[in-house]
């Protein structure tokens, strides 16, 4: 299910008397309750019942069903749609946050629809409902889900990658590296899993049983990615002059997996990004040609929105003398269209579990902010307001250089 359902009035009333329904959860007020609302979200994601209905998480009532009449404002319903965003729910779950007016008072209603993509977590953690209960996910249960997520319509960036098998995955980086960004210190020392199990429950394999590694096993942890992803890699040209047709003065095929990629691909970008100091105010100021955190933005967004499926074409970083450009494949995804393109709150996401894992390793803080944040680096540093070009096939972003 992944079209938004909302629920009349009536439905929502018979919702609210049904309190031992494990589509529902009564809370009186969001304050000092954020956690326990974003358990309830991460369960009703995970829709272990298999209802394939939305559940339904309703801030301002009683564990009664009576109204508890606190203000429902607008700083309350933005608070409750960051949950979604703020990256502690993973993979995003598609939910909806509104006020209505219900047994005569204003209740906040975050519908939760069922995930696709389970298991859900909480900062590591697999919430579920059985009934009025809710709580953390046992081994059995995490199978079902797994299961459930097979049978699924599934995202590209984890089917998996025919020719390739556990071997290509490195095993050092997964248990040092990834397991340790992905999951708090408790969850890991109580973990008893197999190495195959705590791959599937990170969506690197198949399954525990079908070893074979998902596309983001092998972009992610691969140890010879472009033996499989040949396109998965950087083409960086340093071009002196305006024109491609220029003079070459660096070159890149910038390969690996994703991490080694962003790695090398930053490295490459501040050693060509000269930096000088302005002695004319005062105290010394270093200025650079262009802010890094823009070239990382956009790096990540490249990296992380590119179509993967159907094609072997790079990612493409051209740096002439008056900008950079940055050639992403695969045109605007979803609700993004070239239209409404870089717009604020204009997101979706081609390759949702890529961006979890972006998350989770620490190279994005927040979702849907990138372009913003790259906007507002360049105007800080003087530069010119980056420029998107963007159709059915491509979305490339141009960074100018200061006037």
């Amino acid at each position: 299910m992944n079209k938004v359902y909302r629920y009349s009035d009536t439905e929502l009333l018979d919702l609210i008397s049904d309190i031992e329904s494990d589509r529902v959860e009564l809370k009186r007020s969001f304050k000092n309750e954020g956690d326990k609302a974003r358990q309830a979200v991460c369960a009703f994601a995970n829709d272990l019942p298999n209802h394939n209905l939305p559940g339904v998480l309703f801030i301002g009532v009683e564990d009664n069903g009576e109204p508890s009449r606190i203000e429902i404002d607008d700083e309350l319903l933005k608070s409750l749609a960051f949950m979604r965003d703020d990256g502690n729910i993973l993979p995003m779950p598609v939910m909806t946050v509104e006020k209505r007016n219900l047994k005569g008072a204003e209740i906040a209603v975050v519908t939760v629809m069922p995930s696709d993509i389970t298991p859900i977590r909480f900062k590591g953690q697999i919430w579920i409902r059985t009934g009025p209960r809710r709580g953390l996910a046992g081994a059995q249960e995490e199978r079902i889900l797994n299961e459930k997520r097979r049978h699924k319509d599934l995202p590209y960036d984890i089917n998996p990658s025919p020719r390739a098998s556990i071997e290509d995955i490195s095993k050092v980086r997964f248990e040092e590296e990834y397991l340790k960004a992905a999951f708090s210190p408790e969850v890991l020392a109580e973990n008893n899993r197999s190495y195959e199990e705590r791959l599937a429950s990170c969506k690197m394999i198949v399954s525990p049983d079908d070893t074979m590694p998902t596309i983001l096993g092998i972009l992610t942890l691969g140890k010879n990615t472009q033996d499989y992803m040949p396109g998965a890699y950087i083409q960086f040209l340093r071009i002196d002059g305006t024109r491609l047709v220029d003079p070459i003065i660096d070159e890149a095929e910038i390969k690996g997996n994703m991490i080694d990629i962003i790695f090398k691909a930053e490295e490459k970008l501040k050693a060509h990004n000269r930096t000088a100091v302005d002695i004319s105010h005062g105290p010394h100021i270093l200025t650079m040609d262009y802010p890094h955190n823009a070239f990382q933005q956009i790096l990540y967004n490249c990296l992380m929105h590119r179509t993967y499926e159907g094609t072997n074409a790079p990612v493409r970083i051209y740096w002439y003398n008056d900008r950079v450009e940055f050639n992403s494949p695969g045109g605007p995804f979803g609700n993004v269209s070239p239209e409404n393109f870089g717009r604020p709150g204009i997101t979706d996401y081609r390759n949702p579990n890529i961006a979890d894992v972006f998350k989770t390793l620490g190279f994005i803080q927040r979702y849907g902010v990138g372009i913003q944040t790259a906007k507002s680096a360049m105007a800080k540093n003087g530069n010119p307001e980056p420029e998107f070009v963007c159709d059915e096939n491509m979305v490339v972003c141009i960074l100018k250089a200061k006037g």
